[in-house]
């Protein structure tokens, strides 16, 4: 018996909607060709819920749109060459669902398993409705290296909450599943849209200018699976690269990202974790050596999956209050303070700079995030992370609930990062990589005819620097809202206080003892230190988590 006839064997005449979401792509997509393999017709559907969104105060910005409509847009091109297309609806989704699944005439429903909660809350009530409609509900784990409730499963029912623990229940686990085919025309030959339906404009692309939104800048990051691709084989190319690649060694200063800018990529589903996790196994098995997690490329894709399995567990994890792994710290509430950050208003011009980039582009690099994070937080401005985080949310091409969360509880000291005392200085840490301040120049005009000496502290220079400069600080560029080295050794005070009363708290999520041996206040008569400022690259590394690969 050839393929093909066994593929027309397990071949249903099934009438399908393939409810795309997060998984906007061909390879690696297995719900999607379930459907292709078990259906005559199939509907590819992407539902765009704003009021859902709304509800559960899902945020996203101009460029996040932009670059999902990008996603969109791809993914429709590559279903027209198949002569199918993306129905693109509006509205609620369950009523959505409700009215098309007897519209459509649908017996079958396929969709990626999603693990945020609103979208199972979400996800529970669609299938309810499917199957009040005589509807199978087929889903399949795509967008996880692995399925994260089985990890739970494997561990005794809870989540592994330090990336120690994490690596040694997959050691026990085992590797992740092998990424699926990728769909082709065979495929689809035998699938099709009614002529009516393909032909219906009720469910065209969705615009900018039909949610209200346009960016004011052009993209580096242009949305899709056909993008993302070829960005992962330009960057697989340089093996050498891969093989060495190092997280923390990469600079949070340079013009276009350093490391590989895939995360956005990820984030949205246009590349698939477990396609680009088998990749780099077959490079690194033809290294003689390579770097390990967790700076190591697969050691990124494992923090993204750590985060994940943690926020799967932990009740409340995107905020503080009843969150059971997060110190509850008092912090400030100073909206002005926070706008100006927000803003890139504070007067360090490192921060700013990051701001700016932030607000253009909708990405910089992962200690970047950390610098402007650390200021937010613990460092200078004592403002809750769930502040920080709504931001990055609404802004960052790449945010993602689970690592979003996760990465500002341990980047604001309140969960997952023991060396507390590490405070990212304003001024000299962008200087480590950038004495020239050329990123400055880029994305703060303002201060770009500043000289070397004093562009990374502005209001250090004479009168006739800033004249000379075309910037008076005070009047054309702010000064420093706070006075760095005072508030964060005050700073630093409160959080030694609030981890000395919730000890138990702080052990949750403790690595071990050898963690914080030299810097840490937990007991145990050991010594405090003044604030670490990493001033070199061994200092750099310590302080190193993933935000964006």
């Amino acid at each position: 018996m050839t393929n093909k006839e066994v593929s027309m064997e397990v071949r249903e005449q099934h009438n399908t909607i393939h409810w795309f979401r997060k998984g906007l792509r061909f390879h690696d997509n297995p719900s999607l060709l379930h459907a292709l393999r078990t259906s005559h017709h199939v509907y590819p559907v992407f539902v765009m819920d704003l009021d859902f969104m709304k509800d559960f105060k899902i945020r996203s910005g101009a460029n996040q749109w932009r670059f999902v409509i990008e996603c969109l847009q791809d993914l429709d091109t590559r279903l027209r060459a198949y002569g199918l297309r993306l129905f693109v609806a509006r509205g609620n989704a369950e009523a959505f669902f409700a009215e098309h699944f007897r519209k459509w005439n649908i017996t079958q429903l396929t969709h990626d398993v999603e693990t945020e909660h609103y979208h199972r809350f979400r996800d529970a009530a669609v299938r309810k409705i499917a199957v009040d409609e005589g509807v199978e509900v087929v889903n399949y784990v795509a967008h996880t290296l692995y399925n994260i409730d089985k990890i739970i499963e494997y561990n005794g029912g809870s989540a592994p909450l330090t990336y120690r623990q994490f690596q040694k229940v997959l050691k026990d686990f085992g590797a992740p599943p092998q990424a699926s085919e990728t769909a082709t025309a065979e495929h689809f030959a035998s699938c099709s849209v009614p002529l009516e339906a393909l032909r219906d404009e009720r469910y065209n692309m969705v615009t900018l200018e039909e949610l209200g939104m346009r960016c004011e800048h052009p993209s580096k990051f242009v949305g899709g699976e056909t993008e993302g691709l070829r960005r992962v084989e330009k960057h697989l190319q340089n093996q050498g690269w891969v093989t060495q690649f190092e997280k923390p060694k990469t600079a949070p200063t340079s013009l276009l990202p350093s490391t590989t800018g895939l995360s956005p990529y990820f984030s949205f589903g246009c590349l698939s974790v477990r396609h680009f996790y088998h990749r780099l196994d077959k490079i690194y098995a033809k290294a003689k050596n390579h770097s390990l997690p967790p700076v190591s490329l697969q050691g990124q894709l494992l923090w993204r999956e750590f985060f994940y399995v943690a926020a799967a567990q932990t009740p409340n994890f995107v905020v503080m209050a009843g969150n059971p792994i997060c110190l509850q710290i008092p912090w400030y509430e100073n909206r002005e303070h926070l706008r100006r950050w927000r803003n890139a208003e504070t007067g360090f011009p490192w921060i700013d700079a990051i701001m700016s980039q932030l607000q253009k582009e909708g990405w910089v690099h992962h200690l970047a995030r950390h610098a402007v994070a650390c200021f937010l937080t613990r460092g200078d401005l004592w403002i809750s992370w769930e502040e920080g985080q709504k931001v990055f949310e609404e802004l960052l091409l790449d945010a993602d609930y689970s690592v979003n969360a996760g990465n500002w509880m341990w980047l604001s000291g309140s969960a997952f990062y023991h060396q507390y005392t590490r405070i990212f200085c304003p001024v000299r840490f962008g200087k480590r990589t950038d004495p020239d301040g050329t990123f400055i120049r880029a994305y703060l005009p303002v201060l770009k005819d500043f000289p070397a000496q004093y562009i990374y502290e502005p209001w250090k220079a004479p009168l006739d620097v800033q004249e000379a400069a075309g910037c008076i600080v005070g009047m054309d560029y702010p000064f420093p809202m706070v006075d760095h080295e005072i508030v964060s050794q005050q700073n630093l005070e409160l959080m030694r206080e609030i981890r000395e009363q919730q000890r138990q708290i702080t052990l949750l999520t403790l690595e071990g003892r050898d963690d914080e041996s030299s810097t840490s206040t937990e007991g145990g008569g050991r010594k405090r230190k003044r604030p670490v400022h990493p001033d070199n690259d061994d200092e750099i590394v310590k302080v190193v988590v993933t935000m964006a690969l």
